[in-house]
């Protein structure tokens, strides 16, 4: 949950309505009052607690990446025109649709009434926020696309990143494109799997090539990822964990 210059984001749901429930109710929050809603990616513990978010703000505005065939975006005309096409030697019935013509509908979608607006190119979505979508061509995860929300402070920008599968130097390379100045980073940075000496050398990179002042790993960073940067970042090391209030200037 972000609360920043007059304006209440909550970034992605988690991996569960029930627990997304328990954690609002405990930390006293209204979510009827949120100005909007990001999904960073679409795997399922980032998106399952929708359900219940969409249960007390149905209209809520939800910023989503880019997807072919998710968050209720609509088929490719290529995809269409497959389906449309007509095969002599082979019967109506075995036709789509019995050889009637379709046109581009959305896919199918959990939330079939949720209002997605997908983020194709960095975006200000409102003023001094930003969305930035990228694309991860990592093993595992090739193709899938992310963003992650930047907000300006009177001390540069703060990066909120969901796992970061693009990488998160790839990410706060971009988010320099908006301002230099990176204050601060939270969220996961997709350390699980990798080893000591990596998480020390993304660790290193943040630190001294660009210059984030303060960092707040969590969520899929590895507990290397954690050692490397409280090691380096000091008293700049935040904990952001669950039920963490952070301020911000």
């Amino acid at each position: 949950m972000i609360e920043y210059g007059r304006k209440r984001i909550l970034f992605d749901t988690g991996n569960s309505a029930q627990w997304l429930k328990h954690n609002v109710e405990a930390l006293g929050i209204d979510l009827k009052e949120l100005d909007f809603a990001v999904l960073s990616h679409r795997h399922g513990d980032h998106t399952s607690g929708l359900s219940y978010l969409l249960s007390v703000n149905p209209d809520v505005a939800i910023y989503t990446p880019y997807e072919v065939s998710g968050f209720g975006s609509p088929v490719l005309p290529g995809i269409v025109a497959a389906m449309n096409r007509h095969i002599p030697t082979l019967p109506n019935y075995m036709h789509y649709f019995d050889g009637h013509l379709q046109e581009s509908r959305p896919s199918g979608s959990p939330w079939p009434t949720a209002r997605f607006i997908q983020i194709e190119k960095t975006r200000e979505v409102a003023p001094g926020f930003f969305l930035i979508p990228l694309i991860s061509h990592a093993i595992g995860t090739k193709e899938l696309y992310e963003i992650s929300l930047a907000f300006q402070t009177a001390s540069g920008l703060v990066l909120v990143v969901g796992c970061s599968h693009a990488g998160i130097q790839n990410i706060v390379r971009e988010a320099t494109r908006l301002d230099e100045r990176i204050f601060s980073v939270f969220g996961g940075f997709h350390h699980l799997g990798a080893s000591d000496a990596e998480s020390r050398s993304t660790a290193v990179a943040l630190h001294d090539q660009w210059k984030v002042e303060r960092i707040g790993p969590g969520h899929c960073s590895g507990l290397p990822t954690f050692a490397a940067l409280q090691e380096l970042y000091q008293e700049k090391y935040l904990y952001a964990g669950l039920g963490s209030i952070i301020p911000l200037p």
